[in-house]
């Protein structure tokens, strides 16, 4: 071969990637490559940049460029902005390999001297990168052995059909059947290793069979250890081997396991046997299942990423077509969305659990929205709202005549529920004698309205919702534990808005839209003072108290923006949340206003009535004011 490397006769052999198996001429310079349809060479590889790489016939050789990718050039695995190019180097760009070829003659493949060397021992170490078919290598002189241009040709083909290939499976399948095609194996396996070091095998074959074939952990474990291709062509002569007893038992004269292997990591074994004295296998052998474990290794680590890939995708679908009026992207929210997700699909009985204002029912709502009832009715029911005595008959109905003032028939919220799901609001505040026959109801499905004997039976899902701590209700005696129990199959806990201070900004501009359209106001923003006070406010009332802040700002403002003035005194006499800092201006008003209280308090001999009188307040404002800036104890300990 002469020094120069001439245009004419240089090839590009695709050994993986969208034009897999093809032979590209590179006739003339240069030769750029990517995903845009004016390069010369146009690869459709969504991993691939625009203009990904240039490659220039210069001084007598080829360089490659890289044109600023997004991913990356790599040659013989090394990241490179230019490269000279040799004979037989290895070019990835985006998804595609590339053997560089500078044949004498053109080909329809590379020429490489691959002839089987003879034997120096019963056994030979490869390591992956040194593989004839991965790595650069002189051509010989006599040409191309016949086993070689075979091994190469079945590659090409293995690569061209991998990329076909959806499950791991299949893949392992292919591989194997790629090796019985070229290799004079008897038994053959694909055998995973997890990251605790145990093996799995994926896929195995015996002759032209699918079954069990036994594996030898010991030359398993020395592969995985080392990173190397092993070829024993007697196992016999190697006491570790010739001691193992899945060798000896399935009678192996010969083996070869190579890795398959990805950035350092060893993700699994090809491993192949043979038991018969003729079929020896030798040092071709070992590079063909090298460099076929080696193109294993990029279609295996796809097909994860790709499955990776959907299973996100299938997530985000489910976030997208759940359907709610939560708002909030923090994580905790986040995790009331999947859980939501999770439970819409089935017929649960959930408990809803949270403060007060933090948005039980929506959560309610979302998941009868996104469940199979979803063209039912949805009827909320808050057992707080209602007298001990007319629950009854609003919650189960009541036939006409059945106590003084029942003038007609009444379906109760069970019933209306048929077909949908009911939502037990402030479930706790049930009185006990209603709680058991509630208990039935959701048991059997099945009830009677007050002064009915006919049993109604209805076809409902059961969601309640609690600001209390049941468990205790329970024991004090207010609550029946086996009502409990059956309401409280799964439970949601909503978290309150003090803890989820990343939402409070996106909530907030969300009303501030909501009731400037409603006010009919131009309020396009709320000014970072403001805002640096709701995020500091610890929120009692949770979202229900933000809400209603910010109605109150809007239509109480007289300004394009919220300013803190415009919110409620109660929210900017509070102390801060810890870790939170208010603006030094409202640090030092809440200061002031302590101090004229505290005063005043010491002024008036410690009475209230006369603190009041002193500074001009309603007695009432002023005990809101004390109980705001928590200086009760303080007044009361010390004044």
């Amino acid at each position: 071969m002469t020094s120069e490397l001439r245009a004419d006769r240089v090839r590009l052999v695709a050994l993986s990637g969208p034009v897999a198996g093809e032979v590209l001429p590179v006739d003339e310079s240069p030769v750029t490559m990517g995903r845009d349809p004016g390069n010369r060479i146009c690869l459709a590889d969504r991993s691939l940049s625009r203009s990904h790489c240039t490659l220039a016939h210069e001084g007598g050789g080829w360089v490659i460029r890289d044109a600023g990718s997004a991913n990356g050039t790599f040659v013989n695995g090394i990241q490179v902005r230019e490269q000279q190019l040799r004979e037989g180097d290895q070019i990835k760009a985006g998804d595609s390999v590339f053997v560089f070829i500078a044949a004498p003659t053109p080909s329809d493949a590379p020429v490489l001297d691959l002839a089987p060397a003879a034997p120096m021992s019963t056994t030979s170490r490869l390591q992956v990168e040194d593989s004839q078919y991965l790595t650069r290598v002189d051509p010989s002189p006599a040409g191309v052995s016949s086993t070689a241009e075979d091994h190469l040709r079945s590659l090409l083909h293995v690569s061209t059909a991998l990329a076909s290939l959806s499950t791991e499976e299949d893949l392992f399948r292919k591989v194997l059947d790629s090796i019985f095609d070229v290799v004079p194996a008897d038994a053959g396996a694909v055998v995973l290793v997890d990251k605790t070091g145990e093996f799995r095998t994926a896929w195995s074959r015996e002759g032209s069979n699918s079954s069990p074939v036994p594996v030898s952990r010991t030359v398993i474990a020395e592969v995985t250890r080392d990173r190397v291709g092993i070829l024993s062509r007697d196992v016999s002569a190697r006491e570790a081997f010739r001691t193992a007893a899945s060798l000896t038992d399935a009678h192996v004269r010969s083996l070869i396991c190579v890795p398959i292997a990805v950035r350092g990591r060893v993700l699994g074994v090809v491993y192949v046997t043979s038991s018969g004295r003729a079929a020896v296998f030798d040092d071709s052998h070992l590079q063909f299942v090298t460099a076929l474990g080696a193109i294993t290794s990029i279609a295996l680590e796809n097909l994860r990423h790709l499955a990776s890939v959907e299973l996100e995708a299938q997530r985000l679908r489910a976030d997208l077509r759940l359907t709610h009026n939560l708002i909030g992207q923090s994580p905790s929210m986040r995790q009331v969305y999947e859980t939501v997700g999770r439970l819409a699909r089935t017929d649960t009985t959930v408990m809803i659990a949270g403060e007060t204002g933090t948005g039980k029912e929506l959560v309610a709502r979302a998941l009868h929205l996104n469940s199979p009832r979803n063209r039912g009715p949805f009827v909320a029911f808050n057992c707080a709202a209602i007298t001990d005595s007319l629950l009854e008959s609003e919650l189960f109905g009541h036939e006409r005549g059945a106590f003084t003032g029942a003038v007609g028939l009444k379906k109760g919220k069970l019933e209306i529920a048929d077909g949908g799901t009911v939502f037990l609001d402030e479930v706790g505040e049930l009185a006990l004698p209603l709680q058991g026959k509630l208990l039935r109801a959701i048991q059997e499905r099945e009830f009677e309205r007050v002064g009915g004997t006919r049993p109604i039976k209805v076809n409902i899902r059961v969601v309640a919702a609690t600001n209390k701590d049941l468990q205790a209700e329970v024991s004090a005696g207010r609550f029946r534990a086996d009502l409990l129990f059956r309401l409280n199959v799964v439970t949601i806990r909503i978290p309150p808005l003090r803890d989820r201070g990343s939402d409070i900004e996106l909530l907030a501009l969300h009303f501030l839209d909501l009731y400037a359209k409603k006010a009919d106001r131009v309020v396009t923003s709320i000014s970072s003072a403001a805002m640096q006070r709701l995020m500091t406010y610890a929120w009692p009332g949770n979202v229900r108290e933000l809400q209603n802040a910010i109605e109150r700002a809007v239509v109480l403002g007289s300004s394009p923006r919220i300013l803190p003035e415009d919110l409620p005194e109660s929210l900017l006499e509070s102390p801060t949340l810890p870790g939170r800092e208010l603006p030094r201006f409202h640090e030092a008003v809440l200061e002031t206003k302590k101090r004229v209280i505290i005063e005043a308090f010491r002024q008036a001999r410690r009475s209230y009535v006369e603190t009041a009188r002193l500074l001009g307040l309603d007695p009432n404002y002023l005990h809101r004011v004390i109980r705001n800036l928590e200086i009760k104890d303080q007044l009361e300990g010390g004044a």
